[in-house]
């Protein structure tokens, strides 16, 4: 390209940005998507263009007219520069737990919807038409992929329910994959029969296509899965620079694009896909709160820039694509209208029921499916698609005329009748309105904002010396639109007891979010923490928002027990004697209770100061008890760990605190920036002094699990009185061993394999109904082995423990050799089984 061409290409892009800059504040004045006017402007361009440079009137505008009425855009050029952040962006912003509860839904929109449209359009059309079912096909699949830009932003500006939204943004990029696998599926389906001169599809074509895209939907969503996963292990090496981290996540949306599409020979839209979603769900724990604002920020601006260059670009060449239209096409695109609604109508009214049925999603009422229905719009990427067909070289000049028309066509029905009768749809079937829930809370919030603005306006009067005529005015003015509302509710009348206390639970659950977000923006706890705290409140909060009291309970029930990776550290200490993996679980749990207690001390002043005046009384009450019964179920974790290890308890609160000081200590610094009291070199100097020393204290403090069998045995009175030759030989036959609480050390009738000797920590022991306490210094398993039977009772930990075990075959051994030893052992089994009996009887 000469420098002529590439500077003009770059004044036009330079313009086409002022357009789409223009375009958005027109838009909202105008009350209408900036798609639908990106599009209307883009085609108003590409026509005006072709009107100057055929028209005899002026030949001023020849060369601009021409630049734009012969714009080459390769659809393939497209799709890889502007897709990959397109897909990264969408499935980066969107919220994954949510989605996940609406993910069989939305499966069923994103893949069996576009398989049904795109054979409700192939089927209908071939059979009215009469054009070939596998170019019919084709279209449908062009077709199927929707745009939810313009419909999210009706959805936004009106307030449509947050789950509608959802359904609708979980479906679009789910189903862009299914769409353009299928597109290429059929795309060399096509290029295959033309070549061989098969006229319709056979059996094996057809199980060929199902194959090839059954291969490029799962392992794009692997190669995705993992590349995410990549990604959010590389986040934490970029030492917390934001550009950087921003930098990583464009570089690998594109390299997961292309690896998958062109290297390995999967989707590489649905790898794009699924690689955000990773990310989304998981990147939020690598990386400070305020980076991750800034990298969705980032990803927002460069999706605004892509989706509209994309969209005003598609637009300016549908003026050529349609050129020639005749009434035919015309019937042609109101035929494809229809069948592509049958084919979505099919999806919602029979077999998204099923899934009710079946309890795999809750129900989606016919309000938010007659919307789902007529909100289908399409967009750039239909239109881009249609492009690739006509650059197609193994294709017929009809059939690419008969796709190109009838697509574009489609595209620009969807937008400027769908698009602009959306609006009143959703507002006559109300769903722009808030529930009776809603309305009352909307109330009750804006009573207790207005009356706090009230007190704002009077102490500012008080401060500034405004006239005290002027601050009765405006607060007098708050006062009344208080009252007024006030007047109006009466939540604890209008609401009941269980809507307000669910209601309560959810915002207790995003304010625990909020506080462990701001406990990893100190960076007070480690990223492993975090994802695990993460997760909890995400699971509080469903639980409350879906089952209320008993949902949210549930969760309290199970949020300290062991999870399945802290089982698997305990089996590879207890099977394979590797004791770091679980000195690391153990080390997080200590953080995990530390960050709950100091989230559950900060929440009791929110209940009081947020809850209680909204909600009401009672409420507040019933949240203030949960929130006490939590308090003591993790004081009580946190006292069984701290008892084992009060070192690393200290060290934790220590580390804690200084991570508090170096966080209050940096906002100083900011402020006296701010003020000019610190000029640029001396603030850098004293901030890189804080950073120096938070990296020092970045790393969670390593645990000791105090297996030291030396350390064990001193704390035995039984191994007090060995000879040094004794002991020496004792201590190599014994084997540290660390026991969770509650974990079960063997049952009864279980064969006698060793014997345990407690050095911390107590067990109980079990005999059909009576239990027997042992602690430090006692040991238990000996009876088994003096008598060759299976164990007489169950033993459990009852906290944490230290134990040492003796193998079966070496105890015998030794008791052998020592015969003091035996006696001892021997007597102390003869007192338990007197004991047995007595109490048997």
């Amino acid at each position: 390209m000469t420098t002529g061409g590439i500077t003009g290409l770059v004044l036009t892009l330079a313009v086409l940005l002022v357009v789409i800059a223009g375009i958005q504040p027109l838009a909202r004045r105008l009350g209408v998507a900036s798609n639908v006017l990106l599009a209307a402007v883009g085609v108003a361009i590409g026509a005006l263009a072709a009107f100057l440079l055929f028209t005899s009137f002026t030949d001023v505008f020849n060369e601009a007219a021409r630049a734009v009425v012969y714009l080459r855009i390769e659809s393939q050029t497209v799709i890889t520069i502007f897709l990959p952040l397109l897909l990264f962006q969408t499935a980066l912003t969107i919220d994954v737990r949510r989605l996940v509860e609406d993910i069989a839904p939305i499966l069923l929109l994103a893949v069996v919807a576009v398989v049904l449209t795109t054979a409700s359009i192939g089927l209908g059309l071939s059979a009215v038409f009469g054009v070939p079912i596998l170019g019919c096909l084709l279209l449908g699949a062009i077709v199927a992929t929707t745009d939810p830009a313009a419909v999210v932003a009706i959805f936004r500006d009106i307030g449509a329910p947050g789950r509608l939204t959802r359904l609708v943004e979980g479906e679009s990029i789910l189903n862009d994959a299914t769409a353009i696998a299928l597109f290429t599926v059929l795309m060399g389906a096509l290029v295959t029969a033309r070549a061989t001169g098969i006229e319709e599809p056979n059996a094996d074509m057809a199980w060929q296509a199902l194959s090839d895209l059954g291969i490029g939907l799962i392992g794009g969503a692997l190669f995705g899965a993992l590349t995410g996963r990549l990604v959010v292990m590389l986040l934490p090496l970029l030492d917390d620079i934001k550009p950087a981290e921003a930098t990583l996540t464009v570089a690998a949306a594109y390299i997961i694009f292309v690896t998958g599409e062109y290297g390995i020979g999967v989707s590489g839209v649905v790898a794009a896909v699924v690689a955000g979603l990773v990310v989304s769900a998981q990147g939020r724990a690598h990386i400070s709160p305020e980076n991750w604002r800034h990298l969705l920020a980032v990803w927002d601006q460069i999706a605004f820039w892509a989706g509209s260059m994309i969209f005003v670009l598609a637009a300016l060449v549908v003026p050529r694509l349609m050129a020639d239209v005749d009434l035919y096409d015309v019937l042609t695109i109101l035929a494809l209208a229809l069948f592509a609604l049958i084919g979505r109508a099919i999806t919602l009214w029979l077999l998204l029921p099923v899934l009710s049925m079946l309890k795999l999603s809750t129900r989606v009422t016919h309000r938010y499916r007659a919307v789902i229905l007529w909100g289908g719009l399409r967009g750039a990427l239909t239109l881009v698609l249609a492009l690739g067909v006509v650059e197609a070289p193994g294709l017929s000049d009809g059939l690419k005329r008969f796709v190109a028309v009838t697509a574009t066509g489609y595209v620009l029905f969807t937008l400027f009748v769908n698009g602009t009768t959306l609006r009143p749809l959703i507002s006559w079937l109300g769903l722009d309105r808030l529930s009776p829930v809603g309305e009352v809370l909307r109330r009750q919030v804006l009573a207790l904002s207005l009356t706090d603005v009230r007190g704002a306006v009077e102490e500012a009067g008080r401060r500034y010396d405004v006239s005290p005529s002027v601050v009765r005015e405006i607060a007098q003015s708050y006062a009344r639109r208080a009252d007024q509302v006030t007047s109006d509710t009466d939540v604890e009348a209008e609401i009941a007891d269980r809507e307000r206390l669910g209601v309560g639970l959810v915002a207790l659950a995003v304010r625990e979010r909020g506080l462990i977000l701001d406990l990893h923006d100190r960076r007070t706890l480690s990223t492993a923490t975090v994802d695990r705290l993460l997760r909890l409140t995400e699971a509080l909060l469903e639980g409350g928002r879906n089952e209320g009291r008993l949902g949210y309970m549930r969760v309290v029930r199970t949020a300290l027990d062991f999870e399945r990776g802290f089982r698997f550290a305990y089996w590879l200490h207890r099977r394979l004697r590797m004791d770091r993996p679980l000195a690391r679980r153990l080390a997080n749990r200590f953080e995990m209770l530390l960050a709950f207690r100091l989230a559950i001390q900060e929440l009791r002043p929110y209940v009081d100061e947020r809850i209680r005046p909204m909600l009401g009384r009672r409420i507040a009450e019933l949240i203030a008890d949960m929130l006490d019964g939590r308090a003591r179920q993790v004081a009580g974790a946190l006292d069984a760990m701290r008892l084992q290890y009060p070192d690393y308890a200290e060290a934790l609160e220590r580390r804690f605190l200084a991570r508090m000081a170096e966080r209050h200590e940096l906002a100083r610094y900011d402020t006296l920036a701010q003020e000019g009291l610190l000029d640029a070199e001396l603030y850098d100097d004293l901030y890189r002094g804080v950073t120096r020393a938070q990296s020092r204290r970045d790393d969670l403090p390593r645990l000791d699990l105090g297996l030291d069998t030396d350390e064990l045995m001193r704390r035995l009175p039984l191994f007090a009185d060995l000879g040094d030759e004794v002991r020496a030989r004792v201590r190599q036959l014994l084997r540290p061993v660390f026991v969770l609480p509650r974990t079960v050390i063997f049952r009864q009738g279980d064969k006698g394999d060793g014997v345990y000797f407690i050095s911390s920590g107590a067990v109980e022991v079990r005999i059909e109904d009576r239990r027997i306490r042992l602690g430090r210094g006692d040991f238990f398993g000996e009876m088994a082995l003096l008598d060759n039977r299976p164990r007489s009772a169950e033993i459990a930990a009852l906290g944490y423990c230290q134990l040492l075990f003796l193998d079966a075959d070496d105890f015998r051994r030794l008791m052998r050799r020592d015969p003091d030893l035996l006696e001892t052992f021997e007597s102390i089994a003869r007192a338990r089984a007197a004991q047995n009996r007595s109490a048997a009887t």
